[in-house]
């Protein structure tokens, strides 16, 4: 299968990719960064020298950045099997007194980048009658929480497109996932004084969407809320 990942340099992405390469299958990449993406590329190449694997770097924070990826991907011949829209941006705030152009900000990432390039892609999908899209959400999507603001707001924007995906969708045999992880022990926690052993790793749920997206046709895991045991910080 092909797969296209976003936010695919480090952290979940990366360990998506990694799970979806240890299966056999082809990749298609992107992340802002273009060290790291390539770091990343190198890495996978260097572990999976039989599938291929494509990077290649793209400002999803703006809309011109998500539709150019996507018609790249296409540029290549390449119709997914899979589209794992997983770039995000966490930035704390209060409604009341975030920086302005905050909400934008986390819109864009979290939310426009997956419906721009979901655009693009979407009609070589739909004549084709098949694959299956997942929308990296948050439990932040589910419940608010003190200094949530805008990215809190982002992340129950992107449940309500995973939702409208899912109806509008079923016709075409395309399935739509909406995924909500809490904490994920990931770079951005490295400094943050909490041990690796009390939130969840990337490949908790890398395996788990690996997992349901073996699932016979005719069945659909709509949502997945996925937890560390002892709770959300």
């Amino acid at each position: 299968m092909k797969i296209v990942i976003t936010g695919a340099s480090r952290g979940l992405g990366f360990s998506m990719a990694e799970a979806f390469a240890a299966e056999g299958h082809d990749l298609y990449l992107t992340s802002f960064n273009e060290v790291k993406l390539y770091n990343a590329l190198e890495s996978l190449m260097g572990r999976f020298p039989d599938q291929i694997i494509k990077a290649k770097p793209f400002d999803l924070g703006f809309k011109q950045g998500a539709m150019d990826f996507g018609n790249w991907v296409l540029g290549l011949g390449v119709v997914p099997d899979i589209l794992i829209n997983n770039a995000g941006t966490f930035q704390p705030g209060r409604v009341m007194d975030e920086p302005d152009g905050q909400l934008e900000n986390m819109l864009q990432v979290n939310l426009l980048s997956a419906y721009y390039l979901t655009r693009v892609l979407l009609p070589a999908m739909m004549t084709r009658k098949k694959g299956h899209i997942f929308n990296i959400s948050s439990v932040a999507a589910l419940q608010a929480y003190p200094n949530g603001g805008s990215y809190s707001i982002s992340k129950f924007a992107l449940a309500g497109f995973s939702k409208n995906l899912r109806e509008e969708l079923k016709s075409y045999s395309i399935k739509v996932t909406c995924i909500y992880p809490g904490a994920v022990y990931t770079d951005s926690w490295a400094d943050s004084g909490v041990k690796p052993d009390r939130i969840m790793k990337p490949s908790d749920i890398a395996g788990t969407i690996v997992q349901i997206s073996k699932l016979s046709p005719q069945a659909l895991v709509e949502e997945l809320v996925i937890r560390p045991l002892a709770g959300d910080l």
